[in-house]
């Protein structure tokens, strides 16, 4: 996920999802928070298909080209996928004859299988005939790839293949582009027609020909991965012992990358259990995890997977994530966080309805935080505690703790300056921004004012929405409005300490 600074003076006091006073997010302002927010699901006060509308309704107030500038930024910068696939369709709808969609494409397809999910959502929507720019940026955007990255992600089996796709967009063959493969198998892929229109004669053992084509002529294959190389014992007689040997040969040899390894605990414990010794040695050496510059974030998720399941997994897991925090820029001085712990944060975390709850984001960028960094920590809802930590316990400990901790009930801010009875340098606030109580803003916002009279501070405030859901507990220009986040929100904090103005600046440096 991420965040997103910004720069407009914007006062305006409105309502927000939870009926308390708040102040309007600029659009740009909110367009961003979705973008980079929104992973396509329902939220507590607003569902996915609001979110998504909302979205196309911002995209009507602002200039196609920021609206372009900021899905690349959201999909190169933080990964953010189905979100950035709705903003893209929908440029392209929208943004007909300007020339940006066309140009915009090629640069905010990451991977091959972004282009078969832009055309899913539009296809689905709009049906055909695809706009020009949208088939034209599609079949360009090929160039990227190569013939690896084709097979990777051919998507075969699903509703919309890459093959599909070649025939809605037509890519142009890259001469730049291409794979040799068996003359046999190349005349054997052929349909009859095509192997009539063929030159059968002065052929050689091989042949090159552009990796489109080796794609739909179902030729393109993954062998030389770890990936393929577990797809290939899958397809031995003794599946289980071919696939335990291929885990053997990966995890032995230390061939498998370190996310890879991470992402496949799992199946390792399950398919070579004899290996979870050595699997979980190189989860827990310091330099790989310094060379691979993952941040706790990821361990956390592995371990909201596959926790509970082997002592010695979740035992890594914990030093892992301590470990990692040798890759978190550290911050200047004193901050203050307070995590929102109120029921709009906390719904259906304790019947496990709640999939990813905003509580489950700010738990564990709270730990990580306050363990990489001198820190207090607070929570707040209709009251405030503090809970008891200590720097010394381990980062997954804490994040339990903290959702263990949860209240529920209403969302009230002043008490987080009630609660700061000290000279922070920065006060970081953890929330969905539904505050309500107390009447909400500007209420807030002058608590704050008094905060920073009483104890002489100008602290940086950071207020992370983690919903994106569009308004704001404190006016814009006094703070850092942060929308989610990402493996790169501490580096962005260091920026915005130096330039108040740099994540808006960024987005609107980004090339079409």
């Amino acid at each position: 996920m991420a965040r997103f600074n910004s720069r407009a003076r914007n006062k305006t006091v409105t309502t927000n999802l939870a009926g308390g006073k708040a102040y309007q997010e600029s659009p740009k302002l909110e367009f961003a928070s979705i973008l980079l927010t929104s992973m396509v699901k329902n939220q507590f006060y607003r569902s996915a298909d609001e979110t998504m509308d909302r979205l196309v309704e911002l995209m009507g107030q602002l200039d196609p080209e920021f609206v372009a500038k900021a899905a690349i930024f959201a999909r190169t910068e933080f990964g953010m996928r189905s979100i950035t696939h709705v903003a893209a369709a929908e440029l392209a709808n929208e943004a007909r004859g300007t020339g940006i969609p066309r140009r915009f494409l090629r640069k905010v397809i990451y991977r091959p299988d972004d282009i078969t999910e832009i055309l899913s959502y539009y296809m689905n929507k709009y049906g055909k005939p695809l706009p020009y720019a949208l088939k034209r940026g599609l079949a360009e955007s090929f160039d990227n790839f190569d013939g690896y990255q084709l097979a990777k992600y051919r998507g075969e089996g699903k509703a919309m293949s890459l093959v599909d796709a070649v025939n809605l967009v037509h890519p142009v063959p890259n001469p730049e582009k291409t794979i040799d493969v068996a003359w046999k198998d190349y005349l054997a892929a052929m349909s009859d027609e095509q192997r009539e229109l063929v030159e059968l004669t002065g052929r050689g053992s091989m042949v090159e020909i552009p990796v489109t084509e080796a794609l739909v002529l179902g030729l393109l294959k993954s062998t030389d991965t770890w990936e393929a190389k577990i797809s290939n014992a899958g397809k031995a007689e003794d599946k289980a012992a071919a696939k335990a040997d291929a885990w053997k040969e990966l995890v032995q040899s230390r061939k498998i990358g370190y996310f890879a390894l991470l992402r496949n605990m799992r199946n390792i414990m399950e398919q070579a259990p004899e290996l979870v010794e050595n699997a979980c040695a190189m989860l827990t050496d310091r330099k790989l995890i310094k060379k691979s510059l993952v941040l706790p974030f990821r361990f956390y998720t592995a371990f909201k997977t596959i926790g509970g399941s082997n002592r010695k997994v979740d035992e890594a897991l914990h030093e892992a994530f301590d470990l990692a925090m040798d890759n978190v820029p550290t911050l200047d001085g004193k901050t203050l966080i307070a995590v929102d712990d109120s029921g709009s944060m906390t719904a259906g975390w304790w019947n496990n309805d709640a999939g990813n709850p905003p509580i489950e984001q700010a738990a564990v960028l709270a730990s990580v935080i306050y363990k990489s960094n001198d820190a207090d920590l607070i929570m707040f809802s209709h009251r405030w505690h503090k809970p008891r930590l200590y720097h010394k316990d381990s980062g997954l400990s804490i994040v339990d703790k903290l959702m263990e901790d949860a209240n529920g009930g209403g969302t009230n801010f002043h008490l987080i300056f009630d609660a700061a009875k000290k000279k922070y340098d920065r006060i970081i606030v953890l929330s969905d921004m539904q505050g309500w109580m107390n009447g909400g803003s500007p209420n807030d916002a002058d608590c704050y004012k008094s905060y920073k009279r009483i104890y002489k501070a100008d602290p940086y405030l950071y207020s992370f929405d983690l919903t994106g859901n569009g308004t704001l507990q404190f006016p814009e220009s006094k703070m850092f409005c942060m929308a989610g986040y990402s493996d790169k929100i501490f580096d962005v904090m260091k920026v915005l300490e130096q330039d108040k103005q740099a994540l808006i600046n960024k987005i609107e440096a980004v090339e079409l």
